[in-house]
C-alpha cells in the first residue's frame, strides 16, 4: 500500500506507514482534551434523558435507554473529533503558537 501523507510504500493492512502513524500519535496527544467535551455531551443526554423524562411522568425503559443514547453520543462526538483531527493532521496544520517550545 502507498501511505497517503508521505508517499511511501508499505506492508501493513493500516492507511499510513509506521512512521506517519508515530507523528500522528505524537501530534494528536497535544490535543488530549477533546474527549472532555463528548463526555460532557453524554452527561448531558443521560441527565436529560434519564433523569428528566421519567420526572415528567414517562416510564423507565426508556430512563434505561439513557444510557446507551449516552454511550452513543460519546462514541459518535469522539469519532468526530478524530477525523477531524487526522484531516487537520494530513492539512499539515500547525499548533497554535501558545503550545509550540520556547526557541533555545
Amino acid at each position: 500500500m502507498v501511505c497517503p501523507r508521505c508517499a511511501a510504500t508499505h506492508d501493513d493492512r493500516t492507511r499510513w506507514c509506521k512512521s506517519c502513524e508515530a507523528a500522528y500519535d505524537q501530534w494528536v496527544r497535544r490535543h488530549a482534551t477533546d474527549i472532555i467535551w463528548s463526555v460532557m455531551a453524554g452527561g448531558v443526554v443521560i441527565g436529560v434523558i434519564g433523569l428528566g423524562l421519567p420526572l415528567l411522568g414517562v416510564g423507565s425503559p426508556v430512563a434505561f435507554a439513557a444510557a446507551f443514547a449516552g454511550f452513543g453520543t460519546i462514541l459518535g462526538l469522539y469519532r468526530l473529533g478524530q477525523r477531524r483531527r487526522r484531516r487537520q493532521f494530513l492539512d499539515g496544520a500547525q499548533l497554535p503558537r501558545a503550545y509550540l517550545p520556547a526557541p533555545k
